[in-house]
Formats: C-alpha cells, sequence, structure tokens
C-alpha cells in the first residue's frame, strides 16, 4: 500500500512538473513572440533574471513573510480547533459561539487591516493577527463539521462503557472528525499566505507584500511578478506539508 501511494505520489510531482514546465514555455513564447510589455506580461526569462539579481531581497521578504504566515496559522488553528471543541461539548455555547463568528467572518478579512495596524502596530505582530483571524474561522467551521457527523450509537455505546465526556471526545470524536480538521487545515494554507502579503502592502517594515508594493511604485514590474512567484513557491510548500501530515497520519481516510 505505502509503494502504491509513493509511487502515485511520485507520478503527481513529476505531472505538476511538467505542467509548470509547459505553462513557463508558452509564457515565454507569448512574451516574446508578441513584443509584450514588461507591465502587460514580462518573460519568464527576465522574471528569472530578477530573481537572481534581487536574491537577498527576496530571500529576506520570503523569511519574513513565511514566520508571519506559520506563527498566525498556528495560533489560528489552536483558535479554530479549541473553540469547535467548546461549541461541541456545550450547546449553550454554541448558540452565541457560531453567529458571532459567522458575523466576523462575513466581513472581507482585509477590511479589518487598518484597525489591526492601528492596535498592534505595522510590525510582525499584526499580521500575524490578521492571518490568526482568516484561518481561525476555516479551521473552526472544518472542526465543528467534523465533530457532529460522529455517530450518535457510537456515542451511546461508548458512554454505556462509563466513558466520560473528556474520554468520548478524545477517544471518538476527534478521531472522527480528523479528515475534516485536516481538510479545513490544507485549505487555510494558502489562505494564510495571502492574508499575511496583502497585510504587508497596507502597512509593513518588511515581507514579500511590502516588495510588491515598493515595486509598484517603482514601476518594476519584473519585481513584482519575481515576488509574486516566491509567494507561490511558499504556498506551495506550505500546502504540500500538510498534505503529507494527511497522508501520514489520516491512513484511514
Amino acid at each position: 500500500m505505502s509503494v502504491a501511494r509513493t509511487t502515485a505520489s511520485s507520478r503527481q510531482i513529476a505531472r505538476g512538473l511538467a505542467g509548470a514546465v509547459l505553462l513557463a514555455a508558452i509564457w515565454e513564447l507569448s512574451a516574446r513572440g508578441f513584443n509584450l510589455p514588461a507591465y502587460v506580461l514580462p518573460s519568464v526569462s527576465s522574471i528569472i533574471g530578477g530573481m537572481v539579481q534581487n536574491a537577498g531581497t527576496l530571500a529576506e521578504a520570503a523569511r519574513f513573510t513565511g514566520l508571519e504566515a506559520l506563527a498566525g496559522y498556528a495560533i489560528g488553528c489552536l483558535i479554530g480547533i479549541g473553540v469547535a471543541v467548546i461549541a461541541s461539548m456545550l450547546p449553550g455555547a454554541r448558540s452565541i459561539i457560531v453567529p458571532f463568528a459567522t458575523a466576523i467572518n462575513s466581513v472581507p478579512v482585509v477590511a479589518y487591516s487598518p484597525l489591526v495596524l492601528l492596535w498592534f502596530g505595522v510590525g510582525m505582530a499584526s499580521k500575524i493577527v490578521m492571518v490568526a483571524v482568516a484561518v481561525s474561522f476555516t479551521v473552526f467551521l472544518s472542526t465543528i463539521a467534523g465533530l457532529d457527523r460522529v455517530d450518535r450509537r457510537s456515542v451511546d455505546l461508548i458512554r454505556s462503557f462509563g466513558a466520560s465526556r473528556v474520554a468520548i471526545l478524545w477517544r471518538l470524536r476527534l478521531p472522527t472528525a480528523l479528515p475534516l480538521i485536516i481538510a479545513g487545515m490544507r485549505v487555510s494554507t494558502v489562505r494564510s499566505v495571502i492574508v499575511a502579503i496583502v497585510t504587508e502592502m497596507l502597512g509593513a517594515y518588511g515581507g514579500l507584500g511590502w516588495v510588491i508594493y515598493q515595486a509598484v511604485l517603482q514601476i518594476d514590474f519584473v519585481q513584482v511578478w519575481s515576488a509574486i512567484i516566491v509567494a507561490s513557491a511558499i504556498s506551495l510548500i506550505f500546502f504540500g506539508a500538510i498534505s503529507l501530515v494527511e497522508r501520514r497520519y489520516v491512513f484511514w481516510k
């Protein structure tokens, strides 16, 4: 089973790399063949040259954004899972938590950026808070949906053997909910990087969002695309890491 799974993963990676190479070739030929200006679509070769030339700046910006996204992601996951567990175990609290969380999430997360920047400053803390807010609701919804899908007869059976509510949660409800929890965490990886970059563009001392904003002011569209590609790479690595955890620990899925 593990050999077949490894082979399937290798084929999937190979197909992804082949697709990326094909897209890059079409991009390069289109940009050069139609003589497109850089502000419309710079060539892949010019973007790669810009990335090499500004490797130090991009690496530092990627480290800055990656730390913000990772810290906010971890905090958001803990908050989302913790609040979902409380809501599932306390029906009275659920009737308050769910409408409150829905009301907060009904407004685009970016709309909170000016307030968060005012409260926490333009440093790393404000970006971590924004990422945590964005991630926590997604993980909360997936966790509470997973906790609700447990078979009631299984709960009654384990309770008949004297299991407490905590034991039922730990031994039955959380294992049942784990596939949906991991799915929510996987979806949130990309969202965490996006929110961190957008918040950086509104106010920051560093990061890929700050690099993009400065490059736009300087009309350096090659640098803009370089930062975008680096951000995409971070998102793919993050997404792949959580997918690897999912395949490793949610094997029964």
